[in-house]
């Protein structure tokens, strides 16, 4: 079948840091869907693989988001059929969805939001997966939730959904960060309460809430650990997806928890409750649904080729991205 390669992590405007190429069809197992793809997304993950992927391991499939429709299941698949039109982020263990067919364990795949066509679900499912976990794993936060959280980077992929799923699903206070006039307004857009400027970010932050927060979000971790701790509340909490190796001393003083939020640990590891994934992406279907929450796509490449797919990582590289970009057929 044909899929877009990377043979090693080459600059993106090397040919073959990206190229189309023939390689064999998946092989589905007992527990997978073989999927037809019709859209996928590019996320930050997905040039990290890029980029490190060391030449002589074979080609890297990346692609951790999708949407399109079964077309094979296996012999121990249950909820799902053949023609079902669904999402899903994959597992960065398996080849990815950047092809025509993708193998994905049906415990993280869900039928895709009816109202949604294929190029907009397929901008959603790794950040709603690792908004909903931030929420509702890591902070165990519910309807009744009261209090203020930080969004570092309220106008990025995960931001835009995260500030959605706390303004339907719980009762705090959101503050996304925000640098330029286009992303604050997308920001507000998705419902943020307020926002600061991730550039002076505990003067921002500290004008919006002098009291402190409850809560941080942070899809940019490095380096702002200090600033965390001087506007967190005692015995606020943390939540980086991006991770860092700085120390995290700076929130002892405040009883400050941190926690770290991989959405691929299900996939990774096949945790007893995988089926989660799942779970989430059928309860995120129903939002979009009924209009409660929207897609965050707003670059639309409509070239399912190396060509098409290198466009989406130059955007992602860009660093300046608003919302989520998706290539489709």
């Amino acid at each position: 079948m044909r899929a877009i390669a990377s043979d090693e992590g080459l600059p993106l405007d090397d040919p073959q840091a990206l190229r189309d190429a023939e390689v064999p069809e998946p092989e589905p197992g007992p527990l997978d869907v073989l999927v037809r793809v019709e859209a996928v997304s590019v996320n930050p993950v997905d040039v990290k693989k890029r980029r490190s992927h060391k030449a002589g391991r074979g080609p890297l499939i990346a692609g951790y988001d999708g949407a399109g429709v079964v077309i094979g299941v296996g012999r121990d698949v249950h909820g799902l059929k053949e023609g079902d039109e669904v999402w899903w982020s994959g597992d960065a263990t398996r080849p990815g969805s950047n092809a025509e067919r993708q193998a994905v364990d049906h415990r993280i795949v869900a039928r895709k939001p009816e109202s949604a066509t294929f190029a907009d679900a397929a901008s959603l499912p790794l950040t709603a997966i690792t908004a909903w976990e931030s929420l509702f794993d890591h902070l165990r936060l519910n309807r009744e939730d009261h209090g203020t959280m930080v969004i570092v980077g309220g106008a990025g992929g995960v931001g835009s959904i995260l500030t959605q799923l706390a303004k339907r699903l719980t009762a705090l206070r959101v503050i996304a960060t925000a640098s330029r006039h286009e992303s604050e307004a997308w920001a507000l857009r998705m419902g943020a309460d307020a926002v600061a400027n991730h550039r002076d970010l505990v003067a921002t932050v500290t004008d919006l809430a002098p009291d402190g927060v409850d809560y941080v979000f942070s899809s940019y971790t490095c380096g702002n650990v200090e600033a965390f701790a001087k506007i967190l509340k005692p015995f606020g909490h943390a939540v980086s997806i991006d991770g860092t190796d700085e120390s995290l001393l700076p929130l002892f003083a405040k009883s400050a928890s941190m926690h770290w939020e991989y959405m691929f640990t299900r996939s990774r590891y096949g945790t007893w409750d995988i089926a989660e994934q799942s779970r989430i992406l059928s309860a995120v279907a129903d939002l979009v649904d009924r209009g409660e929450v929207m897609p965050t796509a707003t670059h639309y490449i409509d070239d399912f080729t190396a060509d098409g797919i290198r466009e989406a990582h130059r955007l992602v590289e860009s660093q300046a991205m608003i919302g989520k970009v998706v290539v489709h057929r």
